[in-house]
């Protein structure tokens, strides 16, 4: 009875221990005493169980205060009200200096060469939020960059930014589906229950949205603060960690050849395949399978890996074979989370190293990509773009913050304008110039592409932003006259008004009819199209009796 009571404790042991901390950890580095590790702060190993939102920040910021060499901020909430945070790791000497650090930076790509700042490197993860290896992945990663002994001479021209979790509210939603339907011994069967998460799963955020396809629109909070922080920030390497289909193995970019989007530099592409090469070094060490150019593109930059690649930065794609929770058994293996997780720490290291021995070659090359897009934007054929709706004054303006938030210029013009039979009116239109740094940003916001190298596509093939606020749009070949900020005259209340009537296809009536409803105010709905006083009103007409609203503030608020 002893000896089997022996075995189902060693069974135990096993089956709760997995991978320990050391064998992530290169075998070679010695560490610094006393920082708290993951597993002794969780209780578990990386990879054994799946790490809630708020047990990840806790870490960080645990380590943090332990660490000179580490510092965390927030940077935003999700809709759902959770932390978006990023860490900042360098040498203890730059700790103190980060913004100095950061300015010198953006000094440096502005033409000041007296100013040249360090190397930033940008790791980010899990943006869908059930691809979840690269979030566990990232307290291991801030880990051995705080505790490593061996790397403090790179740390001083290096800051390293972690974006631990690109999508909080997914990454909690599906580590408790995960962890909720763990069973004692791991079930690698595809069937179970564990690996099959109730639609919309842990890939979107709380509004069910993809926010890998939200980096050029920004429609979500999330968006908006990451993107944000990396217009302050400019990385030199940017790199997008996720999950695919538990049979493949490990994909990281260059993509396929035949599906770059043609605006990226050439340059862009060569740094990336050199960077693969520490990739490819590490992983041939560990006896890991992978893959490159291959199944995946480098065209549409509004997700994470492109939308750098548009800017002077390097994004890389990182893609690992999925686990779907803590196990997952396929024709050609058994997979752990934990396998998944080793994996993206290893290329997380591999993407560090490579961007300490490429420094100077990725600094030369942002900076002259920078150069070049001003001397692209002097040479184009057009001074730049109008654009506007005389309908809906509010589509332009929306418009026009997302491509400031982007660090666009963009003015509101002063002056009427007319081009291809479509007049812009000052209060209702901008105009962006193709002379500024962005200008290969702007030609791919606005660009409308028809022929292409390969018309097979991983995702998205064309867009062009106008069009999606629903705006007229134009090139210009001069540059008209700009003032105040376009805005739109609000309809004062009166109590003695019949009705308010609110079209449907304006910008903001969604938004107007959330605050109704929050005031209290009922509101009916037009069924059928309708006129009144020689103007036509379409179905959908929001409809607001004026004897129905007991106090006119509540319009007014």
């Amino acid at each position: 009875m002893r000896f089997i009571l022996t075995l189902v404790g060693l069974a135990f042991a096993t089956i709760v221990a997995g991978k320990s901390l050391n064998d992530y950890l290169p075998a070679d580095d010695t560490y610094v005493e006393g920082l708290p590790s993951p597993s002794e702060y969780f209780g578990f190993s990386p990879g054994d169980r799946h790490l809630r939102h708020d047990q990840l920040v806790a870490y960080l910021r645990t380590l943090a205060s332990a660490s000179d060499r580490v510092h965390m901020r927030t940077i935003g909430r999700t809709h759902e009200g959770r932390e978006q945070t990023l860490v900042a790791i360098s040498h203890p000497q730059n700790m103190d200096r980060l913004e100095e650090l950061r300015k010198n930076h953006l000094d440096y790509l502005a033409g000041d060469s007296a100013a040249e700042g360090p190397l930033i490197v940008w790791l980010g993860y899990s943006i869908h939020g059930n691809e979840a290896s690269g979030s566990n992945a990232a307290p291991v990663v801030a880990y051995y960059l705080a505790a490593a002994q061996g790397i403090e001479e790179n740390l001083k021209d290096t800051i390293l930014l972690i974006d631990p979790s690109l999508n909080p509210d997914g990454m909690g939603r599906f580590a408790h589906w995960a962890n909720m339907n763990r069973s004692y011994q791991p079930v690698g069967d595809p069937q179970n229950r564990e690996h099959n998460e109730y639609w919309p799963g842990g890939r979107f955020n709380h509004y069910w949205f993809d926010l890998n396809r939200d980096w050029l629109l920004l429609a979500h909070p999330e968006s908006r603060n990451r993107v944000k922080v990396f217009q302050d920030w400019r990385p030199h390497v940017f790199g997008d960690f996720h999950e695919m289909g538990s049979s493949s193995t490990y994909f990281f970019q260059p993509g396929v050849p035949e599906r770059q989007n043609p605006l990226t530099p050439q340059r862009n592409f060569d740094l990336t395949a050199r960077i693969a090469q520490y990739h490819a070094e590490a992983l041939d060490e560990r006896g890991e399978l992978y893959f490159s150019k291959e199944q995946f593109d480098d065209y549409y930059y509004g997700k994470g890996s492109t939308y750098p690649d548009i800017q002077g930065s390097v994004g890389i794609l990182f893609e690992q074979a999925s686990a779907r929770g803590h196990l997952m058994a396929t024709a050609q293996r058994e997979l752990s989370f934990a396998d998944a997780v080793h994996n993206h720490f290893t290329t997380s290291l591999s993407t560090i190293r490579a961007a300490w021995d490429l420094a100077d070659d990725l600094k030369t090359y942002q900076r002259s990509f920078v150069e070049s897009g001003l001397e692209q934007g002097a040479a184009a054929n057009f001074a730049g773009y109008v654009f506007g709706n005389s309908a809906d004054t509010y589509r332009a303006a929306a418009f026009a913050s997302v491509l400031r938030q982007h660090g666009l210029e963009v003015g509101a013009i002063s002056e009427r304008v007319e081009s291809d039979g479509d007049v812009y009116r000052p209060g209702s239109s901008y105009f962006v110039s193709a002379n500024q740094p962005q200008f290969p940003l702007l030609e791919a916001i606005f660009e409308t592409r028809t022929e292409f190298a390969d018309s097979t596509f991983y995702d998205v093939s064309t867009w062009t932003l106008p069009m999606a606020f629903g705006l007229n749009y134009t090139q210009l070949r001069r540059v008209p006259a700009t003032g105040d900020s376009a805005s739109e005259t609000a309809v004062a209340p009166s109590a003695n008004a019949y009705a308010y009537l609110v079209d449907w296809a304006h910008y903001l009536a969604p938004r107007v009819l959330a605050a109704l409803h929050k005031a209290g105010v009922p509101v009916r709905v037009a069924t059928k199209p309708f006129s009144i006083g020689g103007s036509t009103y379409a179905r959908g007409t929001l409809v607001i009796v004026g004897g129905l609203v007991s106090e006119t503030e509540k319009l007014q608020s």
